[in-house]
């Protein structure tokens, strides 16, 4: 689906034209060709291919969705693979927008459910001065509203990681271990997914690259460092969760041998009347409490002692 195609110059927008027209309207003169589009059919991705003489192989890559974030570099045109990240009760979602870069035009590809680019291009159309510099402080305007949404996902992240942490060392039975591996998946899934956007970013300041515009260094610079903070954040809370689930494990084993423990001492209450009991039921004939008035009360007496002797001492030592 073609969201938009639009010409600017000097910053300003001219309008929109049709998609055949696109390139030939960017060549006139000192502007370039902005064309957004949404899971494109192959027909479009020809037209697209047609207006601004892209390679193949370029073709063959925006066809295929679920990419890592790479940097590649197409004869004079410049493949980017930006990831979005959102955030849905119990999971960490993962969708991409791709980007092809010339001199004259860039062409934005959304995949599935990435956040719509339309905020981005009120921005630029907002701000002539930014967008006058061309194609690359376009991209710079996607990589930074992509980054920016970064930090309210790791922020859910860190809730859902205070209330395992609160879970694990809680009075309550129940095992978190679960809840924390998943949250401990989670991250890590988000991490293998930003980790890549590192040097993507550092690929498009790099002079060689094919819009470089030492202008727009500082600009992607600075989208650089808030990946590397939330970066570090999400760093965190992977070890975070990796000492909660060591920690849950030791509880769970703390847990077991307090069970052990009382089972053990309801064991012994039990064991020593049975014990006496043992001892007095043995049927011989010449057992001389047999014929002893007191050797029932004695019996029953010695049995209730010990058991109030054993629960005491068990009670005292924490095991009861």
């Amino acid at each position: 689906m073609i969201v938009d195609c639009g010409v600017y110059r000097h910053g300003a927008r001219e309008g929109r034209v049709e998609l055949e027209e696109a390139g030939a309207a960017a060549a006139r003169g000192d502007g370039f060709a902005w064309i957004g589009l949404h899971d494109p059919s192959m027909a479009e991705l020809e037209v697209v291919a047609q207006q601004f003489k892209l390679h193949e192989l370029l073709v063959e890559d925006v066809c295929k969705a679920h990419q890592r974030a790479k940097f590649e570099h197409y004869d004079e045109v410049d493949f980017i693979v930006l990831k979005s990240v959102r955030y849905e009760p119990d999971e960490v979602a993962i969708d991409e927008i791709q980007v092809l870069l010339g001199h004259d035009f860039i062409v934005t590809v959304r995949h599935g459910d990435a956040p719509p680019l339309g905020p981005v291009r009120s921005r630029m159309e907002a701000n002539p001065e930014l967008t006058a510099r061309g194609p690359a402080a376009v991209l710079y305007a996607v990589a930074d509203q992509l980054v920016d949404q970064y930090a309210p996902v790791v922020a859910e992240l860190e809730l859902d990681v205070d209330q395992a942490e609160e879970a694990v060392f809680s009075d309550a039975r129940d095992n978190p271990g679960e809840r924390i591996f998943g949250l401990k998946r989670q991250v890590l899934e988000l991490l293998r997914n930003l980790v890549p956007m590192e040097q993507v970013l550092e690929q498009l300041q790099r002079p060689d690259a094919t819009v470089a515009d030492d202008d727009l260094d500082n600009y992607f610079r600075d989208v650089a460092d808030h990946l590397h903070r939330t970066l570090s954040q999400a760093e965190v809370l992977r070890d975070l969760l990796t000492d909660a689930l060591n920690a849950n494990l030791a509880q769970v084993s703390v847990r077991q041998n307090e069970d052990m423990r009382t089972i053990s001492g309801w064991a012994a209450l039990i064991a020593a009347p049975t014990l006496l009991a043992g001892i007095w039921g043995m049927n011989f004939r010449h057992m001389p409490e047999l014929d002893w008035t007191l050797g029932y009360p004695l019996a029953l007496g010695s049995m209730v002692a010990v058991v109030l002797f054993l629960f005491r001492r068990f009670r005292r030592s924490g095991w009861l």
